[in-house]
């Protein structure tokens, strides 16, 4: 079982369960952008941060989501940008903060004002 994503300027409008690649000798990314008049590219739902979920190959940087982002320079999908000040990743496709997130049992969130981790009460 294969998912596409499809695209419209860039950016994933939709993504559906279809036909595996290879199997029957169809295109079935063309087969899709046919049929949709979107551009559709393949997603792998076992690629998180570039690397594959089950010790596969990474496909695509990450699974597509609506939103995301589809780089067709590097043939990759990324989440949109949570906050102004984190920067792009671009070996794992994911975005990263200025200050890196405390590796405790706490539970924080991003406050852009102050740049840092917020303790969550």
């Amino acid at each position: 079982m294969a998912h596409y994503a499809f695209i419209t300027d860039g950016v994933v409008t939709e993504v559906i369960v279809g036909k595996d690649e290879g199997t029957d000798g169809v295109d079935w990314e063309e087969y899709y952008r046919n049929f949709k008049g979107q551009t559709c590219k393949r997603t792998s739902y076992n690629t998180l941060g570039n690397e594959h979920t089950e010790g596969g190959v990474a496909f695509r940087g990450n699974y597509a989501g609506i939103g995301y982002t589809y780089d067709d320079v590097n043939d990759v999908f990324y989440p949109a940008q949570p906050y102004p000040s984190w920067t792009l990743d671009e070996t794992t496709w994911q975005w990263t903060p200025p200050v890196e997130k405390p590796n405790d049992a706490t539970i924080t969130e991003w406050n852009e004002e102050t740049q840092s981790w917020d303790l969550v009460e």
